[in-house]
């Protein structure tokens, strides 16, 4: 669920030397290793020199490598923000999907508002997140849910040996979240509003507490200013494998979300509209790489580990939780055995109840979701 905030941790570097200088200077980081052709996403080769035994009165020949044709040319994708639950990003890249689909890609580091204005513009043509940018949608930022990305990365933590051990006991504690209105904080009030405890401020049956960093908020766990910690993974899985503490909610696996999309993937509005068939090419990438991961979980984390992704220090977990993600295979995508669309009812709805969107959900649904004809440009 990218992230768009992912705390920092022992598991992820949230600000990396490339991710300063590019917030710095506004200019998205490139990587440029991206190649038609080999499947890999590695470049070609060619001899630095004939060897000596070669002719004199003969030209030595040095191979070339074709030049590239890409149909769709070439488009950036935020892609370098460390969090795992981006693999398809980095799989799609790496293996070449999206070389094989027509697009010479460029992972640039943005934040949410740079998503939004690319996105509105058309400058971005494909982001994933979670439904955090529905509200933008709900503003009119020109963007749509065009299909689901993988299932829950968010925990609530306590402490070991604490009284919690579900929603039930948490009327008139404190809850740490990553912002006010962030995911965290977002599907804490969802649980709890489902179960008859009121997460609406004025009512003071909880309270929430923001915390910019997933340490500072485990700190504050630890010395008891807060109850319940809210995080992100891999920081959450990374917290609860020490031992010290105990999940009282898995977003993955909670009856109240199990079995849906957390994380989406956002197109522009504006690039569905004047070519829908780059936004079809872009979406056969992604089930690309979603069915290798589902397929191949180590790889694909080893794959993550060479790419310098994500800071990844302990690989057994990091397989663990891609697995956990429940990456759709393509087969899973062809027999659509999900329907994004009631996944973005249901959260659209949800949220509606506790008061963080304002529309109608059945209106909203209809204005945030297009589904897309993967079979376009083929």
């Amino acid at each position: 669920m990218k992230k768009l905030r992912k705390p920092a941790g022992l598991l992820v570097i949230i600000l990396t030397v490339n991710l300063l200088l590019a917030a710095c200077s506004g200019k998205p980081v490139e990587v440029s290793k991206n190649t038609a052709g080999n499947g890999e996403g590695s470049s070609n080769s060619t001899p630095a020199a004939t060897t000596a035994e070669a002719s004199k009165d003969t030209p030595a020949e040095t191979p070339t490598a074709a030049p590239v044709n890409y149909k769709y040319g070439k488009i950036d994708i935020p892609g370098k923000d460390g969090a795992l639950c981006g693999a398809p990003i980095y799989i799609a890249y790496e293996k070449g999907f999206f070389a094989e689909e027509g697009f010479d890609v460029n992972l640039i580091s943005a934040n949410a508002e740079a998503r939004k204005i690319g996105l509105n513009n058309g400058t971005i043509p494909i982001v994933n997140g979670d439904f955090q940018f529905f509200p933008s949608i709900e503003n009119d930022v020109k963007v749509k849910v065009v299909d689901g990305l993988h299932n829950g990365c968010i925990k609530l933590l306590v402490k070991k040996d604490s009284p919690i051990n579900g929603v039930k006991d948490l009327k008139g504690l404190k809850i740490g979240v990553d912002e006010i209105g962030g995911t965290p904080h977002q599907v804490a009030s969802v649980w709890l509003e489902k179960n008859g405890i009121s997460a609406k401020p004025e009512d003071g049956e909880v309270k929430f507490l923001p915390f910019d960093d997933g340490n500072l908020e485990v700190e504050a766990l630890n010395k008891g200013d807060i109850d319940v910690a809210a995080l992100w993974d891999p920081f959450g899985s990374v917290q609860e494998k020490t031992g010290n503490y105990k999940v009282i909610f898995d977003l993955s696996t909670d009856p109240t979300f199990a079995g849906k999309y957390c994380c989406f993937l956002y197109a522009s509005e504006k690039v569905l509209d004047e070519n829908p068939e780059k936004v079809a090419a872009l979406l056969r990438a992604y089930h690309k790489a979603q069915n290798w991961i589902a397929e191949n979980p180590e790889e694909a984390v080893q794959t993550i580990i060479d790419g310098k992704y994500s800071a990844i220090e302990d690989k057994e977990l990091a397989v663990e939780l891609v697995k956990h993600y429940q990456y759709p295979s393509m087969q899973e995508h062809e027999m659509n055995k999900h329907d994004v669309g009631a996944d973005v009812l249901y959260f659209a709805t949800e949220l509606y109840n506790i008061g963080y969107l304002k529309t109608n959900p059945n209106e909203f649904a209809k204005k945030a979701y297009q589904k897309v004809d993967l079979t376009l440009g083929q």
